[in-house]
């Protein structure tokens, strides 16, 4: 598995949620990926627009933050991994949920973005050494390791999808 010294404190309660289960990165990315599929899957349209609280996302925009913040980590695996030692920025959630077009976009395209941007995060873990999993970076003024950020990316989405399942639907 890997070491808390490969993520900040902060990603614990991501790490938290996958760490249990023994899973490989690819087979965590793949059951939390089926979990995301099997409880979206069937969502009345009601619900999609849905905010359980005011100043709360609604359900389209936690599907939007969560391909985005995938995104911004893939970037930054792939950065580390090809041992790019560049100092990254960080990533501001609420700016970019602020700004993107979640409410507006068609439901099932969310939803097929998150199954396409998956399979590319699996591609890319699966070109990845095992010399590269272990290698570090900084983003945000912390310090991570390739194989932190592949964990990190299942545990945030699960983390989402309990969410999901306590205050959206």
């Amino acid at each position: 598995m890997i070491s808390k010294t490969e993520y900040a404190p902060y990603f614990e309660q991501y790490i938290k949620l996958i760490s249990k289960d023994g899973k490989s990165i690819l087979e965590n990315l793949q059951s939390s990926q089926d979990a995301f599929d099997q409880l979206l899957k069937n969502v009345p349209a009601e619900k999609h627009g849905f905010s359980y609280a005011k100043g709360k996302w609604t359900l389209k925009e936690v599907i939007q933050h969560i391909i985005d913040t995938e995104r911004v980590f893939c970037y930054r695996a792939l950065c580390f991994a090809r041992n790019d030692k560049t100092v990254l920025p960080g990533y501001n959630q609420n700016v970019f949920v602020e700004n993107d077009t979640a409410n507006t976009r068609d439901y099932c395209e969310l939803l097929a973005e998150m199954a396409v941007l998956r399979k590319s995060t699996i591609q890319l873990y699966q070109s990845f050494s095992e010399e590269a999993l272990v290698r570090v970076g900084t983003a945000s003024d912390t310090e991570m390791s390739v194989r932190a950020l592949g964990y990190l990316f299942s545990g945030h989405q699960l983390h989402h999808v309990n969410i999901m399942k306590e205050r959206y639907l």
